[in-house]
Parts: structure tokens; C-alpha cells; sequence
């Protein structure tokens, strides 16, 4: 009886932790969306706005909604942050759909094809993990300039440029499943092959299907990583209209007047597409994170 009440008691204790510690990370959450629905551009005052304090102008500006001023006309708002939305939901949906692409068939021939080199090359990969990519941003806008010059499509201050400088960033990946791959069981392989299906159908009708967890977690990593990636973005693009989530709400912040309010609410916009993300795939994503590949 004594040690089921110390049972109860440790689960008593390990909830109160786990609670107070979920209020802990909650709160920054919930001041940033306070500050969202306050009037003015200010980030002080309590975690919730009070009646005095409630406004909708920064969503209404977020939004793309007309702004009421102070002489009682109404005025457009003028940052077109819809738009840099849909702008960093398309590059970070098109370039972790093309990481992936990548990583999967370059993991696919680590995992099981032998070559000459095939050690040094994921040596040099792993070491490659280790540099941040804002250390070849010099590389990467001169490499972007020069194809611009022959490729417009492709050159610096375009989409498809930026996309291009992101694909350099597959290493992480390609470990990841790699490693997948090698806990897949070789004979899955070796009996589609005696049933006559050749190294493609192998890898298309059971490697695939079998890794889609993997699969999942992957890109759901790549497009957090770029949705909110500023560095890269904030010098290949110059453009107002060119611009992601990221560097639109970076101008919001100015030295000359932070625009706290504007600023929130378009931080609070761009977790929209992370969340959505996560709810649709979140069955995938946990057995991806937590599960094994087939057993023998």
C-alpha cells in the first residue's frame, strides 16, 4: 500500500513538472500573439491585452485588409505579406520535395551499391554538416550572379535561384536515411530480384513504400529549416515582391521604428503552415521518429 502511494505520488510530481514546464515554453507563445492583438507597436504590457489595448490593426495590415487612420480615412496596407507567405510556403515545399528527391536516391546508393570512394564521400559529407551554409554565402551569390548572366531564370533575386543554393544542403539528409536504409533487411531486395523485378522496380514498388516514414520526417525537417531561413534569403532577394516570410518580417524591424505589433502577427502567420503540416502528417512523423524499418 505504501509503495503504491509513493507510485502516485512520483506520478503526481513528474505531472506537475511536465505541466509547469509546458507553461514555461507557452508563455513567450502567448505573449507574442497578446502583442499581436494589441493597439500600437509596442511589446510591453501584461501577457493579455485588455479591453482598452485590443485591436485588429496589425492582422488587418497582415491580411492585406484596408487600415483605418487617424483622420478617419481608410488606406491600404502596403506590405504585401500574403504574399511573401505563399512565397516561403512554395520555395520551402519545392526545395525540401527536391532535398528529398535528392538525399533518398543518393542515401538508396550508399546504403547498397559498392563503389571506389564510397567512404571518403560520406566521410567529406559528415564533415560538410558541420559548416552552416551562411559561411558560402559569398560563393553562393557569386556562383547565383554568374549563372544569372547566361540562365536569368536561375540567377540571383529569383525563386529558382534560391531554391538551387538550397539544395547544397542535403548532407544531414542523406545520413538520416541512409541509415534507414541500412536497418531495411536485405533479403526484401534479394527476393524481389530471384521473382525477376529489376534494381528499379525494387527500389520503387518496396524500398519506397517502406521508408515513407523516414520520408516524411525528412521533408517535414527540410521545410521548417527553410521556411524560416533568413540569412541566404535576405541577400539573394531584392525584390519587395521576391521576398520570404522571413526577410518581409525583418523589415518590420528598423531602427528607426520597430513595429513590434506587425511583426508579431506575421510571426504568428508564418507558424500557420508548420502546424498545418504537422497535424496532417503527425502519424507519419512519430512512427518516423519513434519506429523501426522491417524486421526480419
Amino acid at each position: 500500500m505504501v509503495e503504491g502511494r509513493n507510485t502516485r505520488y512520483r506520478l503526481l510530481l513528474a505531472h506537475a513538472l511536465l505541466i509547469g514546464f509546458i507553461l514555461l515554453v507557452a508563455v513567450p507563445l502567448f505573449m507574442v500573439i497578446s502583442i499581436s492583438f494589441r493597439k500600437g507597436n509596442f511589446a510591453t504590457g501584461g501577457i493579455l491585452p485588455t479591453p482598452a489595448t485590443f485591436s485588429l490593426e496589425h492582422w488587418r495590415m497582415v491580411l492585406g485588409l484596408p487600415l483605418r487612420q487617424p483622420d478617419g480615412t481608410w488606406l491600404a496596407a502596403d506590405a504585401p505579406v500574403l504574399r511573401w507567405l505563399w512565397n516561403s510556403v512554395k520555395i520551402a515545399a519545392t526545395s525540401a520535395a527536391l532535398v528529398l528527391l535528392l538525399s533518398a536516391t543518393c542515401a538508396y546508393a550508399f546504403a547498397r551499391m559498392k563503389f571506389r570512394g564510397r567512404d571518403t564521400l560520406l566521410s567529406s559529407l559528415l564533415i560538410l554538416q558541420m559548416f552552416p551554409m551562411v559561411l558560402a554565402i559569398i560563393a553562393i551569390y557569386s556562383i547565383l550572379e554568374t549563372l544569372g548572366r547566361w540562365a536569368p531564370a536561375i540567377g540571383l533575386d529569383t525563386h529558382p535561384g534560391l531554391i538551387l543554393a538550397y539544395l547544397g544542403g542535403i548532407a544531414t539528409h542523406i545520413w538520416m536515411i541512409k541509415g534507414y536504409f541500412d536497418s531495411l533487411p536485405v533479403s526484401l531486395e534479394e527476393s524481389a530480384s530471384l521473382d525477376g523485378a529489376t534494381p528499379w522496380q525494387t527500389f520503387r514498388l518496396i524500398i519506397l513504400p517502406a521508408s515513407l516514414p523516414i520520408f516524411s520526417v525528412v521533408f517535414i525537417l527540410a521545410f521548417i529549416g527553410l521556411l524560416g531561413e533568413y540569412p541566404l534569403a535576405s541577400v539573394m532577394l531584392q525584390r519587395t515582391d521576391q521576398w520570404t516570410l522571413a526577410v518581409g518580417a525583418n523589415s518590420f524591424l528598423y531602427e528607426q521604428n520597430y513595429l513590434w505589433g506587425d511583426f508579431a502577427a506575421t510571426a504568428v502567420l508564418s507558424g500557420l503552415p508548420i502546424t498545418l503540416l504537422f497535424l496532417a502528417t503527425q502519424r507519419l512523423l512519430v512512427t518516423g521518429l519513434t519506429a523501426g524499418s522491417v524486421k526480419e
